[in-house]
């Protein structure tokens, strides 16, 4: 299994927008994001940096592989 690449929250919320995540709210630095489908919500930092145990967690939230992540940010 290979390793998260270094992202920053940009590169991560386009990714989640092509997985099918809606902007929900706003608070702070977090920004909260949504499936219509599934009902899952995901937490994003707005940090320049997505520290990779974050990322880890930000994928199991959303119920996607680090394969399908890896499509995603294509």
């Amino acid at each position: 299994m290979s390793r998260l690449p270094s992202l920053s929250w940009q590169q991560v919320v386009k990714a989640l927008e092509r997985a099918g995540f809606l902007f929900d709210r706003q608070k702070g630095s977090h920004m909260v994001y949504y499936h219509p489908e599934t009902n899952r919500t995901v937490v994003i930092p707005r940090h320049r940096e997505i520290k990779t145990g974050t990322l880890r967690e930000i994928l199991r939230e959303a119920d996607l592989t680090r394969a399908e992540f890896r499509n995603l940010l294509r």
